[in-house]
């Protein structure tokens, strides 16, 4: 499987501490590498069927599974990421 980044979401990763981004994006790769497996810390997102949140910390990413690939559409703080 493959995880798909989104010109936002890579701009929201750079703009994260060092060690906050190694941290969401081991865990985008622990999806990726299974997306149908329920991991504890993502979560489908309600009225959103499909889009899933998977949260670290104060951080948090938006995701969708399409065709076993993992596509990231945002990352960013928890106070912003929703708006």
């Amino acid at each position: 499987m493959t995880l798909l980044l989104t010109p936002e979401a890579e701009r929201g990763l750079s703009k994260m501490p060092k060690a906050d981004r190694a941290r969401i994006v081991a865990a985008l790769k622990q999806v990726a590498a299974d997306p149908s497996r329920r991991w504890p810390f993502a979560t489908e997102l309600v009225g959103q069927g499909g889009v899933w949140r998977l949260r670290k910390g104060d951080w948090r990413a938006v995701y969708r599974v399409v065709g076993g690939d993992v596509v990231v559409d945002r990352v960013g703080h928890r106070r912003e990421i929703y708006r």
